[in-house]
């Protein structure tokens, strides 16, 4: 399993949950961390305009060969 690990804050972490609402791509873990099923959120991103992450973080950011990003 590969992970990629992502800092945000809080007011960031609140907008990514109002973008994404779907517990199979994006879910709260014990930590309070944030984790993104990545395949579910790239089969995510072809039925919208807008990609919620990389407006947060930035195209160049993200590492879609993972697994999980992890965002705490």
């Amino acid at each position: 399993m590969t992970i990629q690990e992502l800092t945000l804050s809080n007011n960031q972490k609140k907008k990514l949950q109002k973008s994404i609402q779907d517990d199979t791509i994006l879910f709260q873990d014990d930590n309070g961390d944030l984790v993104v099923n990545v395949a579910a959120y790239l089969e995510f991103l072809q039925g919208i305009k807008q990609a919620p992450i990389e407006d947060i973080v930035g195209d160049d950011t993200l590492d879609y060969e993972a697994q999980y990003f992890v965002i705490s």
